[in-house]
């Protein structure tokens, strides 16, 4: 990902809104937030932890990033995204979606709307680079059958999301809103599921909403806001090979599957729906 900058200011009223003689160019980037549960040496908890890439170039050469670059002309924005995702793990998501745009005029660490209330540093002039980048921003899960067949790369390392180091542009940020806007939709969407693999039991799931939620969860309550929510089916089948009586194993209702992703997805499922209805009239 190239680095983000501004656009130069102008005192000029009635300037023609689709003159760019007097702006830098502006790069379109597309960055994905890479979520996987993991466990950190001598714990029995799995939390969310995230690849990050070492920067080869500057600015901020040396340090870590989301994996990330700018749009190729020949991919869509999830296209872009999965792509991403590929090259950082070698994988394919449990779950991809599109988070934000972060588009502000100087996306450094030094610049940026203090989270305090404070003011918004406006650059002069003359600090004002020569290229800005404005980034879409996506994020994914993988699955936990997944993770150990992650790639292995020394500019590729895995971070807890509890422990991560100053990071390259306005990373930091986009990571803490990624957490938050996770944190909150777990609570009415199928998100968490896409953690785990095709079949398992009500425990992993739990301990998926504990990561996210960064809170441990009552059982008894949990099983019971989870058959409310009829978003899991009994396969009938048992975990083998444990010593007591074994857990059962549940499997996502994939007739939900649509209905979290937003206005664009309700608009497909719907579109999908009618189309199959035609054909059986």
């Amino acid at each position: 990902m190239t680095g983000p900058d501004n656009l130069s200011q102008s005192p000029t009223v009635n300037r023609d809104e689709h003159d760019d003689s007097e702006n830098g160019s502006v790069t379109l980037a597309v960055s994905t937030v890479i979520l996987a549960l993991r466990k950190k040496d001598g714990e029995s908890q799995s939390s969310l932890w995230l690849p990050l890439v070492r920067r080869l170039r500057e600015p901020y050469k040396g340090q870590w990033a989301l994996p990330g670059g700018p749009l190729p002309s020949d991919l869509s924005l999830e296209q872009a995204a999965g792509s991403t995702l590929k090259r950082a793990t070698g994988l394919v998501p449990g779950y991809l979606e599109q988070l934000y745009a972060f588009g502000d005029v100087l996306r450094t660490p030094d610049h940026h709307v203090k989270r305090d209330g404070g003011p918004l540093t406006v650059p002069a002039a003359d600090e004002a680079p020569a290229n800005r980048t404005v980034s879409v921003v996506y994020w994914a899960s993988i699955p936990a059958t997944e993770v150990s067949r992650t790639r292995v790369h020394e500019n590729i390392r895995w971070f807890p999301l509890d422990e991560l180091p100053v990071l390259a542009f306005d990373h930091n940020e986009i990571i803490e809103y990624a957490k938050y806007r996770l944190q909150n939709k777990v609570e009415y969407s199928r998100i968490a599921h896409s953690f785990l693999g095709e079949e398992f039991t009500l425990a992993q799931l739990r301990e998926v909403y504990e990561a996210i939620l960064e809170r441990p969860l009552d059982p008894a309550n949990f099983r019971r806001q989870i058959a409310a929510s009829k978003s899991i089916i009994d396969t009938g089948k048992r975990v083998e090979g444990t010593r007591h009586r074994p857990p059962r194993l549940y499997r996502y209702d994939h007739s939900q599957a649509f209905s979290d992703q937003g206005p664009l997805g309700m608009y497909r499922a719907a579109e999908h729906a009618k189309a199959e209805g035609s054909k059986t009239q």
